[in-house]
């Protein structure tokens, strides 16, 4: 179990999360949704490390992490794909997943390429290519690869389908699925793709101004009325058909 309790964190002297709990089982999805600015990036770099703890605490599995560095964090199997996908452009699909496996210490396990090829067969068919020159879609797929080669127990997702298309996004989350069935990991899953993410979810967290206002399954959250109006409200008016015209006000 990855669990923070009461955590915050910021930038500066300003704090972005406030008291905030969550918790991440493995072999289940998470998802953390809200506006822009609530603090949702700010939460995975807090549980990777990369922001430092300014209160609380973060477990995982039983022990704190809260002082530990993010390189530690990654070792013992907590990995970030953060969002963007930060590969090194200059280096090879094969030498970027290898980096994966260094980050964990895992140099000794087989080959990620072959091991992974069947969930990013586009890892296996350009691994030879330098990542810079590949679309923003199999970058992604790379960078997915690159996270599982250190075989992580908690995988952390910082809006994954920022900048793609909607063809290559549907293709994402399909390639979510396929991780969740393939790998007994938690994934925590932070997304501004509020329909999707809940419908992949088994369980969500709802984060204004840095503080968690809903949790509950996944399903119970994406009905509330409140995601409804505020999140969902808009795709919802456009799916629904124009009233018919009233004869009696011609």
């Amino acid at each position: 179990m990855l669990e923070a309790r009461g955590i915050s964190s910021g930038y500066g002297s300003v704090d972005v999360l406030h008291e905030l709990d969550l918790q991440l089982a493995q072999e289940e999805v998470v998802a953390v949704v809200g506006a822009n600015g609530a603090g949702k990036s700010t939460l995975v770099r807090t549980l990777s490390g990369l922001l430092p703890l300014r209160g609380g605490s973060i477990e995982m599995d039983g022990t704190s992490i809260g002082s530990v560095s993010p390189h530690a964090r990654a070792r013992r199997g907590l990995i970030m794909v953060p969002e963007g996908r930060r590969l090194f452009a200059g280096l090879t699909v094969r030498e970027n997943v290898d980096l994966g496996r260094s980050a964990r210490g895992r140099r000794d396990d087989p080959d990620p390429i072959d091991v992974l090829g069947e969930i990013f067969p586009i890892v296996r068919e350009r691994q030879d290519q330098r990542a810079g020159l590949l679309s923003g879609g199999e970058q992604q797929q790379v960078a997915f690869a690159r996270a599982l080669a250190g075989r992580p127990r908690y995988l952390l997702l910082d809006e994954p389908s920022l900048g793609l298309s909607p063809a290559l996004t549907t293709q994402l989350f399909e390639t979510i699925v396929k991780i969740r069935e393939g790998l007994p990991i938690g994934i925590l899953l932070v997304e501004q793709m509020v329909d999707r993410a809940l419908a992949l979810a088994d369980r969500a967290y709802v984060v204004e101004r840095g503080r968690v206002v809903l949790s509950g399954p996944a399903a119970e959250v994406a009905a509330s009325s409140e995601v409804q109006r505020a999140y969902l409200g808009d795709m919802g008016a456009a799916e629904r058909p124009a009233p018919a015209a009233d004869p009696s006000a011609s």
